[in-house]
């Protein structure tokens, strides 16, 4: 690790849990890659986290937020302060292989399209599967439900090596994804609507949209808890996942696509949370329901917003928008995972 001129700043935005990043700076420190600094972005954490990185670990640059400003805006403050030409933005209950960095580093190095890589991403308590978020590589249905190769809703396929060749797709896991620091402050970085949760795709998307290539590198390998800051059953999380879903649909569609997939998506989420209302799960279903609920209250604002994050993108435009045709699936996910019976990303 250096602290001079690093490559890479690696940005850890964190809220409680001591016992967590402390393991992740623990693996951190062994990364075999010479020049790197580690950020975390505290979001005010209530536990004495602050307290306990100045002691422990006074070699990482502590960013003491005044609230907190979940991962869209605790990433958005760390990348402020960067001194790497790459921004590493990784969660707090991670671990890493000891050449993940490398690999990411040479990788995005390759090609000036390149904007952001991702590693393969396992399961911490079982190596043998992918995680639930990134997999080896996240993708995009027709309908815009994005899924990853290795997951397929909550199907988690074992890692037999079947997706260990590096490919563009469409967007990259906010777990830990690597970036050029230009491009993530040229592309308005991470939407802080989002709060947390799909505001990596959102980012990919707009970066796709310029002309650059997002892709997956899986000779890197991170180990990932999950459900560190939100566990994956919880109703704040479902709010967020259905709110921002709606929110990155009016956000980067084009208009001829939003005039009809945005109300079959709405449709769509509503029978979601009618679901989980016959099932019994109520706070789940009142959850879903409010997430897509608010996009009426918030269109016209968010159409606003539209035009200028559109502004942002044209004049960033390298080339033609490519996002329809690396990492972009042509079929209904819906369709073919419960009706059809295809439960592996290799199926598709």
């Amino acid at each position: 690790m250096t602290n001079d001129s690093p490559k890479v700043s690696v940005i850890i935005p964190h809220w409680n849990g001591i016992e967590i990043i402390s393991e992740c700076l623990d693996s951190l420190a062994k990364t075999q890659f010479d020049s790197y600094e580690v950020i975390v972005s505290d979001n005010a954490s209530t536990d004495g986290s602050q307290k306990w990185l100045k002691e422990n670990h006074p070699e990482v640059r502590l960013l003491e937020n005044s609230k907190n400003y979940g991962y869209a805006g605790g990433c958005n403050r760390g990348s402020e302060i960067a001194r790497g030409t790459f921004l590493l933005f990784l969660n707090n209950d991670t671990i890493q292989d000891l050449s993940w960095l490398e690999h990411l580093v040479k990788r995005i190095e390759i090609n000036n399209e390149i904007a952001a890589v991702q590693p393969k991403i396992l399961n911490y308590f079982d190596n043998e599967i992918f995680d639930y978020a990134g997999g080896s590589g996240g993708h995009m249905d027709l309908l815009c439900y994005p899924f990853a190769r290795g997951r397929l809703f909550l199907e988690q396929e074992k890692d037999k090596g079947q997706y260990d060749n590096a490919v563009q797709c469409f967007w990259t896991s906010g777990t830990a994804m690597l970036v050029k620091k230009d491009l993530f402050i040229q592309a308005g970085k991470f939407d802080e609507v989002f709060f947390a949760h799909m505001e990596e795709i959102d980012l990919c998307w707009r970066v796709k949209r310029c002309g650059y290539r997002i892709e997956c590198h899986p000779s890197a390998r991170v180990y990932h808890v999950g459900g560190g800051s939100l566990d994956r059953g919880s109703p704040r999380k479902t709010y967020l996942n259905f709110r921002n879903n709606m929110r990155m649909l009016v956000m980067n569609l084009s208009g001829a696509e939003l005039i009809w997939k945005l109300p079959l998506r709405w449709s769509l989420d509503l029978v979601a949370a009618l679901k989980d209302l016959l099932g019994g799960r109520t706070s789940m279903a009142s959850a879903a329901f409010r997430g897509s609920s608010a996009i009426i209250p918030t269109l016209g604002h968010w159409l606003s917003e539209r035009k200028q994050s559109r502004q942002v993108v044209e004049a960033n435009r390298i080339k033609a928008d490519r996002s329809r045709q690396k990492g972009w699936y042509s079929g209904v996910l819906i369709v073919d995972y419960f009706l059809k019976g295809k439960k592996k990303w290799s199926d598709l």
